[in-house]
């Protein structure tokens, strides 16, 4: 069993930079893939990026890629998501997830076992 809590969400003004955190309880962390996801109004909720349990694997959505890092601390059952160059479009609900699948993937399905409550990121000048 694990829980997830969010933290760093906040305002920003566009090309700025946020990064979110994932604190997660549990004694079973290192098995687990992790995910960022989000939702904005309106819209169906995304996978933007995600880290293997290992943490040699990471893969971005495409309106990702380039922008936002994923990284993962095992010591301190901690997942990071580097928000950079942060535009409009990226206002949503974003969420943290974790997937207890092969130690060397991840990938953006919807059948995430564990889900965080969710922090706002709200982009606007």
């Amino acid at each position: 069993q694990l829980q997830l809590v969010e933290s760093g969400g906040g305002w920003v003004q566009p090309g700025g930079s946020l990064r979110l955190s994932c604190t997660v309880s549990g004694n079973t962390f290192e098995e687990y893939a992790m995910g960022w996801f989000r939702q904005a109004p309106g819209m169906e909720r995304e996978g933007i990026a995600c880290i293997s349990a290992s943490g040699g694997t990471t893969n971005y959505a495409d309106s990702a890629d380039g922008r936002f890092t994923i990284s993962r601390d095992n010591a301190k059952n901690m997942v990071y998501l580097q928000m950079d160059s942060l535009r409009p479009e990226d206002t949503a609900v974003y969420y943290c997830a974790a997937d207890r699948t092969v130690r060397t993937m991840c990938n953006f399905w919807p059948y995430y076992d564990y889900w965080g409550q969710g922090a706002q990121i709200t982009v606007s000048s």
